[in-house]
């Protein structure tokens, strides 16, 4: 644990952490020697592990030659070439890639592009932006505005920018009994068209899967389309935040290939550089690019760190571990054998709900009684101490309260490394089930 006085202002300052000092693949080592498997990739992040030998040597490459130039100045050339890369495997409609430090930046970013974009085409009147509850899109205030998480939201709210929400596409919490999944997906697509009766109306963000606020809930079938049908009827641009979800993490790089539609601006950060350096990145349409072009020319934002070379080259690197060596491939199969796994362990649980998630992104959701859907009174908060009692069994996970209305829902949240093998699986699945265990002998 951290030493008795810390001057570093912690999350939680009234909690002592271990000390990380080492990672070694799926695993983290703190000062005590204790090990603990990375069943969250941290936040979703780490998706090649803590150790890879190939991204590591391509940062300290670029560090040995240029660690940073301002972008007001020059360009570089691992900027350039991760640029190409992501652009090479888009859907041919983008053409521009906008770099930035991290998940909250890039949909910053795609809110100031968003609106100059509709100023620079002649509708200064478009100001306004519809997002869903129960959603997030970062820490930012203007992340924090369009995202829908009502205890991240709620002392700040003063701050934030005036924004709508809708449901989110929820169904094991929103589909009613009996509704069909085209009836669900239909009747949420008519109560976003009635927002955008509203003139004003910039764009629609979304999280393609659902991330860190409900866990890991994807969309049901034909959701996506619908949207993407009224924003194109509206002239509203479709943002997806794949900052969490994707980049592999459900088993493509882009999630939203999953759905059969392409959005206007997509936001990426933590699997696009693993962890090894901080960086995210805004996926820009050439209609957009082009507008701005034509017009002022100017993008009328930006931050110190944008396109850093040696993040830039860690990116690339974990592009290159990604694609040429494979490594995305193994995603949906051993997510599937993830899905088989936490099915046979908790779907007959008496305090698991339900059991969803693509590819490596999992989320399970806790109930204090099974037929109903009750939640576990919010007073217990069953997820913060589940998330300790998985730290005292040797596992990280990503344990969240407030799944169904900011304060009702526990759910804890999976995303462990691309590099897992079976028997790490065996080890992450054995390890939740103890957590949970100790926790209802203690709680329940």
């Amino acid at each position: 644990m951290v030493d008795a006085v810390t001057h570093v202002f912690h999350r939680d300052p009234r909690l002592k952490y271990p000390v990380a000092v080492r990672g070694e693949g799926a695993y983290l080592i703190d000062r005590d020697g204790k090990r603990y498997l990375d069943a969250s990739g941290g936040a979703a992040v780490s998706c090649l592990g803590h150790s890879d030998a190939a991204v590591v040597q391509a940062i300290q490459r670029q560090l040995e030659k240029l660690p940073f130039a301002h972008t007001s100045f020059f360009t570089n050339e691992p900027m350039e070439e991760l640029a190409d890369a992501l652009i090479a495997r888009a859907p041919k409609s983008f053409d521009k890639v906008y770099f930035v430090s991290g998940g909250s930046e890039a949909i910053e970013a795609a809110l100031k592009l968003a609106r100059q974009y509709f100023v620079e085409k002649g509708e200064p009147h478009r100001a306004h932006v519809i997002g869903r509850r129960q959603s997030y899109h970062g820490n930012t205030l203007g992340a924090l505005a369009v995202g829908g998480n009502a205890w991240r939201r709620k002392q700040f709210e003063p701050l934030l920018v005036r924004t709508t929400h809708v449901s989110p596409c929820y169904a094991y919490r929103g589909k009613n009994p009996g509704e069909s999944d085209p009836a669900y997906a239909e009747r949420l697509a008519r109560e976003l068209e009635a927002q955008f009766q509203d003139k004003s109306v910039i764009a629609f963000v979304a999280e393609t899967v659902a991330g860190a606020t409900i866990g890991a809930v994807p969309p049901v079938p034909g959701y996506f389309k619908r949207v993407r049908e009224l924003c194109d009827r509206y002239g509203v641009l479709l943002i997806l935040d794949e900052v969490m979800c994707g980049m592999g993490r459900c088993g493509t790089l882009w999630t939203f290939e999953q759905e059969g539609i392409v959005p206007d601006l997509v936001a990426i950060a933590k699997g696009l550089g693993a962890g090894y350096q901080p960086i995210g990145a805004l996926m820009v349409s050439k209609e957009i690019a082009d507008t701005i072009q034509r017009g002022s020319g100017f993008f009328q934002h930006g931050h110190t760190y944008i396109g850093h070379a040696a993040a830039c080259a860690g990116a690339l690197a974990v592009q290159k571990r990604l694609h040429d060596d494979g490594i995305l491939n193994g995603v949906q199969p051993l997510g599937a054998r993830l899905e088989k796994k936490l099915r046979q362990a908790f779907a007959e649980h008496p305090h698991v709900g339900d059991i969803r998630g693509r590819g490596l992104f999992w989320g399970v959701e806790l109930v204090e009684d099974r037929a109903t859907k009750k939640p576990f009174d919010p007073k217990l908060r069953m997820h913060a101490r589940l998330k300790r009692k998985a730290l005292e069994a040797g596992l990280m996970c990503y344990p969240m309260g407030g799944a169904i209305d900011g304060v009702q829902g526990d759910h804890v949240l999976l995303a462990p490394p691309f590099i897992l093998d079976e028997s790490q699986l065996d080890e992450l699945v054995d390890k939740l089930g103890t957590a949970i265990s100790t926790l209802e002998e203690q709680t329940i």
